[in-house]
């Protein structure tokens, strides 16, 4: 030790104890910092905006066989799951009515598949696009195991976004990440969102008495999966299915069902499902009557059928599908020409998806979105130009105490370029401007709405191909109150 003191005689002199306080100082410091910090960037006891890091350790563990991402969420003892906090609504781009109109279809696994490792996943993902400019339509199926970029989170398979954003109570939650992934994977708007239970699916083909599908192939299905409703389909038939065996017509995917083609075959027989669906609920005999009853109906079958698409624009969208006729609906899927296997690790897990390739599908993509119409969201031209454009026949009926206000209002219509063919007899004294909608003149029916200032509950869709007029003008006294501020 002495010649070490001689050796570096500057050691002897340094104030030890001041340093290694300091130093635990520092390390106090450093410890206190990154505490505060994980404490405020996973912060549980009241909800904040965003997404907390993985780092935060509150995510919930991936179930055995499920490749994804950590889902992060707060789990609340003995709370359920489904009426916990509603996540924030999304804020997404709306319908005008009259221009193309995007919705997708969700077919979630709903844990009805015995060990199911993850029943939010979409195993059914259908991006269905309607342009009432050109009344053309398409269908464009996408697969569950395409690896795309979900918003916030990286690279997963398509169909866990909604477990991700349900699970991490986004702006919108499932249904909001599971739009937003869609639209930025396929890029195009999508305006609404729908996901039907299995057993609202069922009910509903009941409530129409069945549809009829052409089978390709042999086919043996056992909906119940106990033997007890068995059946086998022959190729080269018309076969007519209840909901049960449609239901597992449109699931099945397994070759030894006779089910070929995997997913790509399955998505096949969902659209076959889907146009079986459309002959059935548009057939003339039938459509009327399911109008009338769509209210009921609606009630009845608002708790398996989860969407955010309101009931006045389900009806409008059902007026104008109803005339779309079966060769201008475009028909696509995603296969696998469009999309290469390959293997990836998904949390230090091997897992097979489906690697997309972007100019093939884009290709695809123009020919369901674009073809016969634009592809942004907005119709094209002045609202003016199209209302005059679409030369629909109007009845204008006055409700009010004013007398000559229906011919006023008849002369200032057809000023500015609307076809005002009758004025009907009143149909009794009314405070509000109710639009009774015939036929769907989409551009005349959104310039009135404009300039009557209409609210959803003053429209009434009433399919009705005997009517002599499209649209009927039943003037309220909010009509006579706007004239008198100077409309």
């Amino acid at each position: 030790m002495k010649k070490l003191h001689n050796k570096f005689p500057i050691l002897t002199r340094l104030p030890w104890r001041p340093i290694l306080f300091w130093c635990i100082v520092l390390l106090l410091a450093a410890g206190l910092f990154l505490t505060v910090r994980r404490v405020t960037t996973c912060w549980q006891l009241t909800e904040l905006p965003g997404i907390p890091p993985a780092y935060c350790g509150r995510g919930l563990e991936a179930p055995p066989g499920f490749a994804g991402f950590t889902l992060v969420a707060t789990p609340v003892a003995d709370t359920p799951s489904t009426p916990q906090a509603e996540a924030p609504e999304l804020d997404l781009p709306g319908w005008d009515g009259a221009s193309r109109i995007n919705i997708v279809f969700f077919g979630l696994r709903g844990g009805e598949i015995s060990g199911d490792d993850c029943p939010a996943c979409t195993d059914t993902i259908l991006l269905l696009t309607v342009d009432p400019l050109t009344k053309t339509a398409g269908m464009l199926s996408i697969p569950r195991d395409l690896w795309v970029n979900i918003p916030g989170f990286g690279y997963s398979r398509i169909n866990t976004a909604w477990t991700l954003g349900e699970a991490a109570r986004l702006p919108g939650g499932g249904p909001g990440l599971a739009m937003q992934t869609v639209s930025q994977f396929i890029g195009v708007p999508i305006h609404y969102y729908v996901q039907v239970d299995f057993g609202t699916f069922v009910s509903f083909i009941n409530l129409i008495d069945g549809i009829d599908v052409y089978v390709e192939e042999r086919m043996v299905l056992d909906p119940m999966g106990s033997g007890q409703d068995h059946f086998v389909l022959t190729p080269g038939d018309f076969r007519h299915l209840n909901g049960k065996r449609a239901l597992a017509y449109a699931r099945c995917r397994h070759e030894s069902q006779g089910c070929s083609g995997g997913d790509v075959g399955r998505a096949t027989r969902q659209q076959q499902v889907i146009l079986a669906i459309r002959d059935k609920v548009f057939d003339p005999g039938r459509f009327p009557e399911l109008v009338a009853q769509a209210p009921e109906i609606y009630r009845t079958f608002s708790a398996g059928i989860h969407t955010n698409m309101t009931f006045e624009d389900a009806l409008k969208l059902a007026a104008l599908t109803k005339d779309i006729p079966i060769e201008s609906i475009q028909q696509g899927m995603i296969d696998n020409n469009m999309a290469v296997f390959a293997e990836v690790t998904l949390d230090g897990v091997p897992a097979s998806v489906l690697r997309p390739i972007p100019d093939r599908i884009r290709v695809l993509r123009d020919e369901i979105f674009v073809s016969g119409g634009p592809l942004s969201p907005l119709a094209q031209g002045d609202l003016l130009s199209l209302m005059q454009a679409d030369e629909a026949r109007v009845r204008i009926v006055n409700n009010t105490y004013t007398a000559g206000l229906d011919e006023r209002t008849a002369r200032y219509l057809a000023a500015q370029g609307m076809q005002v063919t009758e004025i009907g007899f009143p149909t009794g004294a009314s405070n509000r401007t109710v639009l009774v909608v015939f036929s769907p003149k989409l551009y005349a029916l959104r310039y009135l709405i404009d300039m009557f200032g209409i609210g959803s509950n003053q429209l009434i869709m009433h399919p009705d191909p005997s009517e002599t007029v499209d649209i009927e003008i039943r003037l309220g006294e909010d009509w006579v109150r706007r004239l008198s501020e100077g409309y």
